[in-house]
């Protein structure tokens, strides 16, 4: 499985980014896919997810702004980032779950400039 991550790139603060993650293979027959952002010097946190069945869940300091969704007709995985703070600035890492197997996309970075 590869996921490709991307639409990172330098926005000001209070704008809106779209994140995308193509899967090499039906994003319909994972039990779920999600996004991680990294910071530097810190630890890899779960952004948001979404389920096989269209269930989603955000970390709190995200919920409200961004949006992830899914397009099971083309593989792809948003992340819709909306009132982008630069507090939301780190890599962001696609991640595709089949139990057992976790799968990661390599990172795409977002910078937010106050």
């Amino acid at each position: 499985v590869q996921l490709q991550a991307s639409g990172g790139g330098l926005v000001q603060a209070g704008g809106s980014l779209r994140l995308s993650c193509a899967a090499s293979e039906s994003v319909a027959r994972f039990n779920s896919m999600g996004w991680y952002r990294q910071a530097p010097g810190k630890q890899r946190d779960l952004v948001a997810a979404i389920t096989s069945e269209g269930m989603t869940n955000y970390d709190e300091s995200v919920e409200g702004r961004f949006t992830i969704s899914r397009d099971n007709v083309k593989n792809l995985v948003y992340l819709q980032m909306n009132s982008l703070e630069p507090e939301d600035a780190a890599v962001y890492y696609c991640q595709a779950r089949s139990y057992p197997y976790v799968y990661w996309g390599q990172g795409t970075q977002v910078t937010v400039s106050s």
